[in-house]
């Protein structure tokens, strides 16, 4: 196994270690600073010693894919019997704490957004013959949070080293599936055909469609298409049809984009990989979404008058909003801390967050 690194390690008589940015169930990640160029990157590394030529073989496979909604392989570095990948460091934090952790739905406008954005990332792997095999929220980097000021897939680096895993661990069954963090992570966004012990081997670029599409579900409905857990698995072999939310659609402001979002989702769960769209057909249909660019803020629900508006305090002021303007399954109540845009004075749309701290 390779090691933890520390502050001020060296690798390769360039990069040099600044400090831990987390890990992966195949990785430790690292920022460093690269002497050459005198850019802070992210420093990259296989936890197990058997990885090592899958991880060569994978950066390679990364390297081809170069798109603005694409974490950037920069180099490949072997330094005595270990392995590191720098890629360009992303100054946000993955889609799962970005989003997922405060609120598990998006409003329909961001869900937009984010599967515009991520579908051309996708796409642009696919044109290059590169199939992710592992997308799931912890892969998928936001900057600027619920603004969402740019949305990158990463981890294309190990990519091929995650589907290895996953394969191997659907040959073995279910306790070894339970046993893979891998696994764990991406089963509720896993494709039929990636997961069926007799089809595994065939997951190929409309794997990606699917797991796109069961994370815009997620993020428009508030809950994987079809839960999550081993108990999940049944439900994807199946891939019927899974069962939304009321509040999707009761509010017409909002159900006109929420039902478009939801039913191109919908495409891409498909149990027949053939009838699924490609990911350039995904990103065709997403441009033709109307969806607003408008920066997201946070506040505190002040007061509500008449049931019906009231006032959400700011740092700045205080901005304007109608009940009707809330979308998901929650009612917003004085006190609770809520994420919104604004446009000349009013807030639009409203997310509740729950009581504020």
């Amino acid at each position: 196994m390779n090691g933890p690194l520390s502050a001020g390690d060296l690798i390769g008589d360039r990069y040099e270690v600044r400090g831990d940015v987390g890990e992966g169930g195949m990785q430790f990640v690292y920022a460093a600073h690269d002497q050459h160029t005198d850019k802070i990157v992210a420093l990259k590394t296989p936890k197990i010693r058997s990885a090592v030529k899958r991880f060569r073989r994978s950066a390679i496979v990364a390297a081809k894919v170069n798109h603005p909604n694409v974490a950037k392989t920069l180099d490949y570095v072997r330094d005595g019997e270990a392995r590191y990948l720098i890629e360009e460091l992303i100054e946000g934090e993955d889609l799962q704490k970005a989003l997922l952790q405060r609120t598990n739905v998006l409003d329909p406008y961001s869900a937009a957004k984010v599967f515009h954005h991520l579908s051309k990332g996708v796409a642009a792997a696919h044109h290059v013959g590169v199939v992710h095999r592992d997308l799931k929220p912890t892969n998928i980097m936001v900057v600027g949070g619920y603004s969402l000021s740019q949305l990158k897939v990463t981890d294309f680096g190990i990519a091929k080293m995650a589907g290895e895993e996953l394969d191997e661990a659907v040959a073995g069954g279910e306790t070894t599936m339970s046993a893979s963090q891998t696994v764990v992570g991406a089963l509720p966004y896993m494709a039929p055909e990636a997961i069926d012990t007799d089809t595994h081997g065939e997951a190929e670029s409309p794997s990606d469609v699917w797991s796109v599409g069961a994370m815009m579900f997620h993020l428009i409905c508030g809950d994987p298409p079809f839960g999550s857990g081993l108990k999940a698995v049944g439900k994807i072999l199946a891939a019927n049809k899974p069962v939304t939310p009321t509040f999707l659609t009761s509010n017409p402001q909002f159900a006109p984009l929420a039902t478009e979002v939801l039913e191109l989702a919908l495409t891409c769960l498909q149990r027949d990989p053939a009838l699924r769209p490609t990911a350039d057909d995904l990103v065709k249909k997403c441009g033709q979404f109307c969806y607003t660019p408008g920066m997201r803020r946070e506040g505190v629900v002040k007061f509500i008058q008449y049931g019906a508006w009231g006032f959400i305090e700011t740092e700045g002021d205080d901005v304007f909003f109608h009940l009707s303007s809330v979308y998901g399954p929650h009612k917003v109540n004085v006190g609770d801390h809520v994420i919104f845009a604004s446009y000349e004075g009013r807030a639009l749309p409203v997310i509740g967050l729950g009581p504020a701290s």
